[in-house]
C-alpha cells in the first residue's frame, strides 16, 4: 500500500511559536558557595585581632657587640623556655652599642622590670665550671633574670658577663673591702669550714682607686653563719708558715689552689649569733692569722727618724717590743736636715696601746688607753726604736721597741701632730761602725816598723829554739845513764818496800805482836786507874788483903 502522502508537495511548515507569558520575578537568595569566604574573612580577622591582643611588648637590648645574634633566628629563653624572638639587630645612633630589637609573648611580660637582666649564652669557662656548650649546636641565644622592682620597663642593657646567681637563689650577698684582687675572679668560691658556701660574683675598684669593692653571694642556709664580726680572708694557694712548733701548711682545697677563693669564720659565732644584714661590709685580710687577730680600736701614730739605710724595711713591717708584735709600719719617707747637712729616713709606725697594756689590772676607764701608756716617761727611762733583722736569708727589718738603760738621754719630741720618738743604731749598724773604727786604727798604726821587729824577733826566737834544742841533745847524752841507774835502784827499794810490808813478812808479825802487848798494857792501865779511883788510899797505905 503506498501512502499518498509521500508523492504529495512539500508544503511550508508553520511552526507555533511559545507565547510569552509575564512571570513575577524571584528576590536573590545567597549561595552557600558565597558563604565559605565570609567565614574565611571571619576566621581571618578573629585570628588577627586575637593576634594582636595576644602580641608581647617589644623590647631594646642595649650590647657592646652582636656576636652570636641573628635576627628572626635567636631565642630570648628563661630558665631555658622560649618567651621571644629577636627581630632585629643595628647599630645603635651613637655607634657605641648594638641595639637588639626583640619580641616578647604575653605570658613573659610580668618579667620585663626595671631591674630585669639580659645577656648572651655563649661557651663560657670560669671558676673551675663550665656553661653554655649546648650552644655549640643550637647557637647563641640570649638568658634572662626577671628582676623584683614592681617598675615595668622596655629598655634594657645587656650584661657583658652571664650573672653567676639568680635573683631567686635563696641566699645573700655581702661585700668586701681588699687592698687587691689576689688570685681571684668572678665565680672563685667561698668556704666555711673548708665547705663551699658560695662564690664571687662581681668586684670593681672603689671610688677612690686605692682598693677594691669584691660581692660575694653567701647560698642559703649558710648565710647566717655570716655574723656582725665574722672575718674573711684569702684562701688563695698554701699558707706556709715556720714557727717554734715546726712547719705550719695552711690551705682549703686543690681548687682553692689553682682558682683562689676565699673563706671565713666568725670568732663569736653560736646559736643566738644575728646574722649581718644583707649587702653588709667586711674587710679582706691576706691570711687567716691577720684575719682573727683582735681588733685594735685605738691607734698612737708614732714618727721614727734613722740615720741609716732601711733597706728591707717594708709597709706593714710589724713592730716588737721584746717579741711581742704592738704595731706596724704605715709608711717610709725622706725629709733632709739641714743641721747636718745629711738626710734622716722617717718611718711612721702606729702602735696599739691596747696590746701593750692588756693585761693591767689598774686601767682607768675614764682616760684613753694612749694617756694611760705614758710613752713620755717610757723615753725618759730609755726607750728606744731600732732596726733589726727578721731574717738574715731574705734581709726583712722590722722595728723593736726596747729599753736602753746606757742610751743617751732624749725626750719624746713633737711634729706636725705626731710624737717623734727617738732611735738608736741597729746592731748591725754598731757592728758596721765598730769594724770601722778598728779599720781606722788599724790605718793609724805604723805597721811596717812593727812588721820589721817582728821579723827581727822571729830570727832571734828561732835561734834561741836551735840553741835550745841543742841544749836537750847533750842532756839526753850525759845524763840519760845516770838517770837509768837511780830508777834502777829505786826499783830495788820499792821491791824491799813490798816485801816488808806483805801480811806474812816478819816485820807485819813483829807490828801485830806489838799491838796486843801494848793493848794488854792499856787494859791494866784502865784497871789501876780504876782501882785508884776506888782505892786513893792505896797511893800511901799500899794494896791490902783482897780488895779489889
Amino acid at each position: 500500500m503506498i501512502d499518498k502522502r509521500d508523492d504529495a508537495p512539500d508544503e511550508p511548515v508553520q511552526q507555533e511559536l511559545p507565547q510569552a507569558r509575564l512571570e513575577e520575578r524571584r528576590r536573590w537568595s545567597p549561595s552557600l558557595v558565597w558563604l565559605i569566604p565570609v567565614v574565611a574573612a571571619l576566621i581571618g580577622g578573629y585570628l588577627t585581632v586575637q593576634a594582636i591582643l595576644s602580641r608581647g611588648p617589644t623590647i631594646t637590648i642595649a650590647f657592646h657587640n652582636a656576636e652570636g645574634l641573628e635576627a628572626g633566628k635567636t631565642r630570648i629563653k628563661y630558665r631555658d623556655v622560649d618567651i621571644g624572638e629577636v627581630t632585629s639587630v643595628k647599630v645603635s645612633e651613637d655607634r657605641k652599642s648594638i641595639i637588639a630589637t626583640a619580641q616578647i609573648s604575653k605570658e613573659a611580660e610580668p618579667y620585663l622590670t626595671s631591674d630585669s637582666r639580659f645577656w648572651i649564652v655563649r661557651p663560657r669557662i670560669a671558676g673551675g665550671s663550665v656553661s653554655g656548650l649546648g650552644t655549640l649546636l643550637s647557637g647563641a641565644y640570649i638568658g634572662m633574670d626577671a628582676g623584683r622592682s614592681k617598675t615595668s620597663s622596655q629598655r634594657f642593657t645587656g650584661l657583658d658577663v652571664p650573672p653567676i646567681i639568680t635573683g631567686d637563689l635563696p641566699g645573700r650577698q655581702f661585700v668586701l673591702k681588699s687592698a687587691d684582687l689576689g688570685s681571684l675572679d668572678i665565680g672563685a668560691p667561698v668556704y666555711f669550714r673548708r665547705v663551699p658556701v658560695g662564690q664571687v660574683v662581681a668586684y670593681a675598684l672603689d671610688k677612690s682607686g686605692q682598693g677594691l669593692d669584691l660581692t660575694v653571694f653567701i647560698n642559703a642556709p649558710y648565710d647566717r653563719f655570716v655574723v656582725p664580726d665574722t672575718r674573711f680572708w684569702h684562701a688563695s694557694g698554701v699558707d706556709l708558715s715556720i714557727s717554734a712548733n715546726g712547719l705550719k701548711v695552711n690551705t682549703q682545697s686543690l681548687t682553692a689552689i689553682a682558682l683562689g677563693g676565699i673563706a671565713f669564720e666568725s670568732p663569736s659565732s653560736g646559736e643566738n649569733a644575728q646574722p649581718a644584714a644583707a649587702n653588709a661590709v667586711f674587710g679582706l685580710a691576706e691570711t687567716r692569722d691577720v684575719a682573727m687577730r683582735t681588733a685594735d680600736h685605738e691607734v698612737y701614730p708614732i714618727r721614727l727618724k734613722f740615720q741609716q739605710s732601711v733597706r728591707g724595711l717594708s709597709v706593714g713591717a710589724p713592730v716588737d717590743f721584746r717579741g711581742i708584735v704592738i704595731g706596724e709600719v704605715t709608711a717610709i719617707g725622706l725629709e733632709q736636715d739641714k743641721a747636718r747637712k745629711d738626710f734622716n729616713m722617717l718611718v711612721d709606725v702606729r702602735i696599739f696601746p691596747s696590746r701593750l697594756l692588756a693585761m693591767s689590772s689598774n686601767l682607768d676607764k675614764d682616760r684613753s688607753l694612749r694617756q694611760q701608756l705614758s710613752l713620755k716617761q717610757m723615753v725618759t727611762n730609755g726607750l728606744r726604736a731600732q732596726l733589726r733583722s727578721g731574717s738574715l736569708i731574705t734581709g726583712q727589718l722590722f722595728v723593736a721597741l726596747d729599753f736602753f738603760r746606757d742610751a743617751k738621754p732624749a725626750q719624746l719630741g713633737h711634729e706636725q701632730d705626731i710624737d717623734v720618738m727617738p732611735t738608736i743604731p741597729g746592731d748591725l749598724e754598731e757592728l758596721q761602725a765598730m769594724m770601722q773604727r778598728i779599720a781606722r786604727k788599724l790605718d793609724k798604726m805604723p805597721l811596717e816598723s812593727i812588721s820589721a821587729g817582728l821579723d827581727q824577733s822571729v830570727h832571734e826566737l828561732r835561734a834561741m829554739l836551735a840553741a835550745t834544742r841543742q841544749l836537750m841533745g847533750n842532756i839526753d847524752d850525759k845524763m840519760l845513764p845516770r838517770a837509768t841507774q837511780t830508777l834502777d835502784k829505786l826499783q830495788k827499794t820499792l821491791d824491799d818496800t813490798q816485801q816488808v810490808l806483805q801480811a806474812n813478812s816478819p816485820l807485819q808479825q813483829d807490828m801485830r805482836n806489838a799491838a796486843l802487848e801494848v793493848s794488854e798494857t792499856a787494859r791494866s792501865v784502865r784497871a789501876l786507874v780504876d782501882y785508884l779511883d776506888r782505892h786513893p788510899e792505896a797511893l800511901i797505905r799500899g794494896k791490902q788483903g783482897d780488895a779489889q
